[in-house]
């Protein structure tokens, strides 16, 4: 899972991403300071990989990860060329899903380039922004496609009617819906335009320290982060941050919360393998079956998918080792029409 986090400077993106890769970048107090992308890579926080290693004396833990993607904050107007403008969007158009920052914090020894604390209207900025960045690549793109349809690509013709559905929304600075109607096949059309503004999208409220108990947020469905306390706990080591946490009556850290929504909002979930070697966890979407499951860890596990056991992890956990699991019916084979379910653990049979 790939994330972008947008939004404008001097909002909190960079500590807020410093904290949740503990790789430290520049986050100064001045528009801008994040020009070339950063790019973070974290592990999965995960308890079931830990107990499934501790039963087979796994030599290592191979987690599930996240990468995120920061760029430098937009302003306004930035498709007009204010600021840097919106060419670094590019380095975000290849994400699963964006990750919108807005600031619901006071200080002021940190400028707001607007002059404001309003989280509704820094989001409608970057709406706005983003809406016209799209805009740029569909006008481009529908231009193209006349000159197609003119030689008889019916695909060409599909295609640009889509772009002109979506046009419309853009063109009012909004983000586009698709039509109910439209099928499948015709969404593969628009699939590798990447667009922004039809990727899923995650809202964040980087808040002030003082309010992580009580805080309402002021974006329906954002998640309350506080980027500072974040920074705080990334320093800490595991029992440490999790004791500071208990003392500050927090359940999960914003790097726990966020991944959470962003496997909610892609609907994915994790299935796992486990021996000596490792333990090792795999995000697959839901609804994924048996031969694409296999095919994330080798396109060859999934050519010669044969089929596949399967044990839920706990109960390995519980029975102490998959020969107990197994001697008490808790395995069970399935071939390539079974959907994998979140937990479960597999050791997939293929042909060579």
């Amino acid at each position: 899972m790939k994330i972008g986090i947008v939004g404008l400077p001097n909002v909190g993106k960079s500590t807020l991403f410093n904290a949740l890769t503990k790789k430290q970048v520049e986050a100064s107090n001045y528009p801008f300071c994040t020009i070339d992308p950063n790019i973070g890579v974290v592990a999965v926080p995960d308890d079931r990989l830990a107990k499934l290693s501790a039963v087979y004396n796994s030599e290592k833990i191979v987690p599930a990860v996240i990468e995120f993607v920061d760029i430098a904050g937009l302003v306004k107007n930035a498709s007009a060329g204010e600021g840097l403008g919106n060419k670094f969007l590019a380095h975000i158009r290849e994400v699963d899903a964006i990750a919108h920052v807005v600031r619901n914090f006071h200080d002021t020894n940190v400028v707001h380039v607007e002059g404001k604390v309003d989280p509704v209207d820094d989001l409608s900025t970057i709406a706005i922004e983003l809406a016209m960045a799209d805009l740029i690549v569909v006008e481009k793109i529908i231009t193209r496609l006349t000159g197609e349809i003119k030689s008889g690509d019916k695909n060409a013709l599909r295609q640009k009617t889509i772009l002109e559905n979506i046009k419309v929304s853009l063109d009012a600075g909004n983000k586009p819906t698709l039509p109910e109607e439209m099928k499948k096949e015709d969404s593969s059309l628009i699939k590798g335009l990447n667009l922004l503004t039809l990727k899923p999208e995650l809202f964040i409220e980087n808040i002030d320290e003082n309010h992580i108990k009580d805080f309402t947020p002021t974006i329906p469905g954002a998640i309350p982060i506080c980027a500072k306390l974040e920074a705080e706990i990334s320093e800490l080591e595991g029992k440490e941050a999790k004791v500071y946490l208990q003392d500050l009556g927090i359940d999960k850290s914003g790097l726990d919360r966020l991944i959470t929504a962003g496997y909610e909002l892609l609907d994915l979930i994790t299935y796992f393998t486990a021996g000596p070697k490792d333990s090792h966890a795999w995000t697959i979407t839901r609804g994924t079956k048996s031969p694409q499951a296999a095919g994330k860890i080798h396109t060859d596990f999934e050519a010669g998918f044969i089929r596949a056991e399967i044990i839920n992890w706990q109960d390995i956990v519980t029975f102490g080792g998959e020969v107990k699991a197994k001697e008490n019916g808790k395995m069970h084979l399935e071939g390539k029409d079974y959907v994998f379910k979140d937990g479960d653990t597999a050791l997939f049979h293929f042909n060579k």
